[in-house]
C-alpha cells in the first residue's frame, strides 16, 4: 500500500484561545456566494428528500459568525440541502479560508461522512482538495477542507466556450491519473462533475470532494471504477464540445439532441481533436454506446491513463510574439524636455563636418602632441628599467625562507574545514502535503540506520513542478556560520538524485525557494552526494532541496515509484 500521511486529519483545537481575528460582520451568509466553490449542482437545491429518511433530521441552527471548536468561524453558506449545509469559513488559528460541511450527529449518514473524510485525508495526494479536519462534537459532525481562492471550476470555464486542445488534454490526463491513484487506495468519487474539477492559477487541475460528496448524499455504486471513468469521459466530452453528453441539460451545458444517441465529439463540433474525441467515446462506452474505430472501451481510470499514454503527445501552443514597432530615430533639442515635439518637416541632408585639424595651426598642434608622447614613453621606460634592476639586487640579499603572519589577509583560506553543529531542522513544504516530518531528526543523529524518507511519486526522476516542485528540509545551525560544503548520505541509488542547497531566512515554509539564495547543486546516481559551495556563504538556515529522485521498489512504507531517503547529513564551514 502506498504511504499515507497520518497528519492529514487534525484534532479540533478546544484549547479556548481567544479569536485571532475581528468578529464577523452582520450576517449575509445564508445567500449563495456569487464566486464560490460549490459542492453541489445548482439544481440540487430543489431535489426531494432521499428515501432513507435522512431528510427527517433538521440541520443545525447555524449562522454567520458561529464558531466551531473555537477556531472555525462560519462566514457564508454556499449549500443547504438534505439535512446538511456547506460553508465558507475562516480558520482563525492559521488565518486562512477553509470550507466546512456540517450535519447533525444523529443524521443517518453522519458515520459514513466521517469515515469518508478520514479516508480521503489519509490519501494525502496534492491533486485532490485536502481534507483538513473531521470531527464530531456537541451533536454536530463537521468536515473541514481546503478553500482555493485562486481556482476556477470547470463549469465556469466552459461557460465561456470549449477548452483549447492542450487544456482539455491536460485536464483529462491529470484527472485520470489522480483518480487512478485514489482507486488504488480503495477510494472512489462517484460525483465527478464539472463542479468538482478546478483549475488553479498555475494551470494545475484539482479534484474536490473525493468520497465525501458522495457520502453526504448517500450515493454508492457496485462498479465505482466504471462510474468514475464514465464521469471522466463526460468531462472530456463537455470540454471538447461545450455540450453535456446526455439528453438532459446540466451544469449550465445543453444536452445532446434527443433520439440521436451518443455521437462522437468531432461530429458535434468542427475542429475537435480526433484522438481526444475517440478517447471520450472509449470512456463513455456504456449502455450500447461504442467507441469509434472499434477500440476497446476504458472501464477503469487505470485503463484510461494507459490509453492517454498511447496517444501522440499534445504539445502546448507556441507563444504568440508581436513584432516590435519600427525603429524611429529620436531627435534631441535643447530646452524641449517635457514639451511636445515640434512637427518635423521633410528630411534635409546634413552637411558633413570638415576633417579635423586640417589647418596650419592644427598640424602644428598634432606635431607637438606627438613629441610630448614620445618623450613621456622614453622617460617611463627608463624609470621602469631602473626599478627592475634595483629590485633584482635586493632579491639576491634576501633570505629565501619567508614566514607568513597568521593575522595577514588570506590566513583564513588556509584554515581546515570544520564540521558545523545542527541545532534543529524542519521539513520544508512548498506545495501539497508533508513527507515524514517526524523523521527529520534522523538525518543528523549520527546513526546511518535511521533516515527521513519521501513518499513514492509516479513522475520521475525529475519531480513534476505542477504537483510537487520538490521536497526538502531546512536545517538550523544555531547562529550565522560560514558554510563551505555539505555531505549527504542517501538510501536509494539509480536514475539520478538532484540536490540543491539554499540559504533560508527561517525554518518555516513561508519563504518560496525562488526568493532564496542558491548555494550549490549536485546530481548523483550513487548513495551519497557532496555539494560544494564555490564562495563560502554565511547563513544560519540551510535548505536541502531535492528536485529529482531515483526509481525504487516498494517496501513496508510505500509502493514502488520515484522516492529517496536521507540517512545522514553534515555541514562543514
Amino acid at each position: 500500500m502506498a504511504e499515507r500521511s497520518t497528519a492529514a486529519v487534525d484534532v479540533a483545537d478546544n484549547s479556548g484561545e481567544e479569536s485571532l481575528t475581528a468578529e464577523a460582520d452582520q450576517s449575509t451568509a445564508d445567500g449563495v456566494a456569487k464566486n464560490r466553490e460549490r459542492d453541489t449542482d445548482s439544481d440540487e437545491a430543489q431535489e426531494s428528500t432521499g428515501a432513507d429518511g435522512s431528510g427527517k433530521t433538521s440541520p443545525p441552527e447555524l449562522h454567520s459568525g458561529h464558531k466551531l471548536a473555537r477556531r472555525y468561524r462560519l462566514e457564508e453558506c454556499v449549500t443547504r440541502l438534505d439535512g446538511f449545509s456547506s460553508w465558507r469559513a475562516v480558520d482563525e488559528k492559521l488565518r486562512r479560508a477553509v470550507g466546512v460541511h456540517i450535519l447533525p450527529a444523529d443524521h443517518s449518514r453522519a458515520r459514513s461522512v466521517l469515515a469518508a473524510a478520514r479516508s480521503s485525508a489519509l490519501l494525502g495526494d496534492p491533486r485532490f482538495v485536502q481534507v483538513l479536519d473531521a470531527v464530531e462534537e456537541n451533536d454536530v459532525v463537521y468536515v473541514v477542507h481546503e478553500w482555493l481562492p485562486d481556482a476556477t471550476e470547470l463549469t465556469a470555464l466552459l461557460a465561456a466556450g470549449p477548452l483549447e486542445v492542450y487544456d482539455a488534454y491536460q485536464m483529462v490526463s491529470q484527472v485520470s491519473s489522480a483518480m487512478a491513484a485514489a482507486h488504488r487506495e480503495g477510494l472512489a468519487h462517484l460525483r465527478l462533475n464539472p463542479n468538482a474539477v478546478l483549475r488553479t492559477s498555475t494551470g494545475q487541475w484539482r479534484i474536490r470532494g473525493l468520497a465525501v460528496n458522495a457520502a453526504l448524499r448517500g450515493i454508492s455504486s457496485d462498479t465505482p471504477q466504471r462510474t468514475d471513468t464514465e464521469s471522466i469521459g463526460a468531462l472530456l466530452y463537455a470540454a471538447l464540445t461545450q455540450r453535456w453528453p446526455y439528453e438532459s441539460d446540466a451544469y449550465g451545458l445543453s444536452g445532446l439532441p434527443k433520439d440521436i444517441g451518443l455521437i462522437p465529439p468531432d461530429q458535434v463540433r468542427a475542429g475537435v481533436h480526433r484522438g481526444l474525441s475517440e478517447l471520450a467515446m472509449r470512456a463513455l462506452a456504456n449502455d450500447g454506446a461504442t467507441a469509434s474505430r472499434h477500440e476497446s472501451p476504458c472501464t477503469t481510470p487505470e485503463e484510461l491513463v494507459k490509453a492517454i499514454g498511447e496517444m501522440p503527445r499534445i504539445r502546448p501552443p507556441e507563444p504568440a510574439f508581436t513584432s516590435p514597432p519600427d525603429y524611429q530615430r529620436t531627435t534631441y533639442q535643447q530646452g524641449t524636455y517635457g514639451r511636445p515635439a515640434a512637427h518635423i518637416r521633410a528630411t534635409q541632408p546634413v552637411p558633413a563636418p570638415p576633417p579635423p585639424l586640417q589647418s596650419r595651426t592644427g598640424k602644428a598642434l598634432k606635431w607637438a602632441v606627438s613629441a610630448l608622447l614620445i618623450a613621456a614613453l622614453g622617460l617611463g621606460s627608463w624609470q621602469l628599467a631602473d626599478a627592475l634592476m634595483e629590485q633584482g639586487g635586493k632579491a639576491d640579499d634576501t633570505n629565501p625562507t619567508q614566514t607568513t603572519d597568521g593575522n595577514e589577509k588570506g590566513g583564513d583560506e588556509a584554515k581546515p574545514a570544520k564540521p558545523l553543529a545542527i541545532h534543529g531542522a524542519q521539513e520544508y513544504v512548498a506545495k501539497g502535503g508533508a513527507q515524514a516530518p517526524e523523521d527529520v531528526p534522523n538525518t543528523y543523529d549520527g546513526d546511518p540506520s535511521t533516515y527521513w524518507r519521501t513518499k513514492s511519486f509516479l513522475d520521475g526522476p525529475d519531480m513534476n513542478p505542477v504537483y510537487k516542485p520538490g521536497v526538502g528540509i531546512v536545517y538550523d545551525l544555531g547562529s550565522e556560520q560560514t558554510v563551505k560544503s555539505s555531505s549527504i548520505a542517501l538510501r536509494y541509488t539509480g536514475d539520478h538524485t538532484t540536490i540543491t542547497l539554499y540559504a533560508a531566512d527561517s525554518t518555516s515554509s513561508s519563504t518560496p525557494v525562488s526568493a532564496m539564495r542558491k548555494l550549490g547543486s549536485v546530481t548523483t546516481t550513487g548513495d551519497s552526494a557532496t555539494v560544494e559551495i564555490g564562495k563560502p556563504v554565511k547563513t544560519r538556515y540551510v535548505l536541502v532541496w531535492i528536485t529529482a529522485m531515483p526509481s525504487a521498489p516498494g517496501d513496508a512504507y510505500s509502493d514502488a515509484g520515484y522516492k529517496q531517503a536521507i540517512t545522514d547529513l553534515k555541514f562543514t564551514g
